[in-house]
């Protein structure tokens, strides 16, 4: 079995798709910083901030709702700015007791964390419509061309490949945990949670001794492959016309957005 639930590019016919890598990354990367340097408030630069997603989800195909579905699971993790509420100064909204201290959140705290909230949601968005509409190895090589250091793009393409494969051995590991714990129907085979948490741990070990033994043989193969540190691609990049002209376009309008957010 292939585990495959890692890779989120779709297959499609459009615009976005046709586009070099490096257009889509470097649009991407300048709409994030952009939002992230958006005033707190500046509720009509997020609203056609959005409405550039939106517009780019029309255009690649995937439809209108694809990245607003896929990112709500992503906006728990902006709760981690949750202290602003009490940190920035400004007019008393609410007061409560949590445990021994008293808290009282700001109209400017507020103002902040939701101004965060809509920042990191946009980002992320736009972060699912690059891997939605550009394949793996194509995203590789334009942080390449992008001058991004060889280091980084080769840990994640790695991290990115042997992720299929280490999770597939999990699997195996467990249906053979499952094949050796016999069990009634209709009741959960095994022991009880020392047992679970034991054999548990000696999985997490098999794990690692198997990942260590597979990345010596790995290494080794590709050594005796002429492999010299740099991953190449199927796919010639090369920029056009219409490339230039999106980049531009994209990058016009972020910068419209800026001004907006400033007014």
């Amino acid at each position: 079995m292939h585990f495959d639930a890692f890779d989120r590019y779709h297959e499609k016919e459009s615009f976005l798709h046709k586009l070099d890598p490096r257009v889509k990354v470097l649009v991407t990367v300048i709409f994030i910083v952009s939002n992230a340097l958006l005033p707190d408030g500046a509720w009509l630069a997020f609203i056609l901030a959005w409405l550039f997603v939106v517009v780019a989800n029309v255009i690649s195909k995937l439809g209108i709702g694809f990245t607003l579905k896929r990112s709500i699971i992503a906006l728990p993790f902006a709760l981690i700015a949750i202290t602003v509420l009490f940190s920035i100064p400004g007019e008393p909204l609410y007061t409560f007791n949590f445990l021994s201290s008293q808290l009282t959140i700001t109209d400017n705290g507020l103002l902040r964390f939701v101004s965060i909230l809509i920042r990191s949601w946009l980002s992320v968005q736009m972060a699912i419509l690059l891997v939605a509409v550009t394949r793996f190895p194509d995203l590789i090589h334009a942080l390449e061309h992008l001058r991004v250091p060889a280091i980084l793009t080769t840990i994640i393409a790695f991290l990115y490949r042997y992720l299929f494969v280490m999770t597939d051995e999990v699997f195996r590991l467990i249906r053979a945990r499952e094949s050796r714990s016999g069990g009634v129907a209709g009741r959960r085979s095994g022991g009880g949670v020392l047992w679970r948490a034991k054999i548990a741990g000696n999985m997490v070990g098999q794990l690692f001794l198997r990942s260590f033994e597979r990345s010596d043989r790995i290494y080794n193969a590709m050594v005796a492959r002429g492999y010299a540190g740099h991953l190449y691609t199927l796919n010639a990049h090369e920029m056009k016309s219409y490339d230039y002209f999106a980049t531009a376009f994209a990058i016009g309008l972020i910068f419209i957005l800026q001004v907006i957010g400033r007014l």
